[in-house]
């Protein structure tokens, strides 16, 4: 059984990663053609991370998870994504990161927190 739970997980979080990767191109396009236009490391994080959470949710809902999707599970969501996403920003801004940094590090740790935060709160199997 353990075998069985263990591979599971693992299949689980590959099916994560496999969105994760389109959602991080989505995520990364956008905030470079954001910050492009003059838009603030934070303001960019932010709106690029709704627009690539949009599709991750749908995607990661369905096909990683399995389950319905709801308008309360989405807002939990970005809502805590999103918190995370401007922070990143936020500490970029202060500390003058250049962007590359920001994205990879909010990359990383999106990529962790956000199957955790997704596995355990938002699509958790009662």
């Amino acid at each position: 059984m353990y075998k069985t739970k263990r591979f599971s997980a693992i299949s689980l979080f590959s099916r994560f990663l496999s969105v994760g990767v389109i959602n991080t191109a989505i995520h990364w396009l956008s905030f470079f053609a954001l910050t492009h236009f003059g838009h603030g490391q934070a303001q960019s994080n932010l709106i690029a991370f709704i627009i690539a959470v949009t599709f991750s949710f749908f995607a990661n809902g369905k096909f990683t998870f399995k389950t319905n999707v709801s308008l309360g599970r989405y807002i939990t969501f970005t809502t805590f994504m999103g918190a995370l996403a401007y922070s990143f920003g936020s500490i970029a801004d202060f500390w003058e990161l250049h962007e590359l940094v920001t994205l990879v590090l909010f990359s990383g740790t999106s990529l962790v927190v956000g199957f955790l935060f997704s596995k355990y709160v938002v699509f958790k199997q009662v």
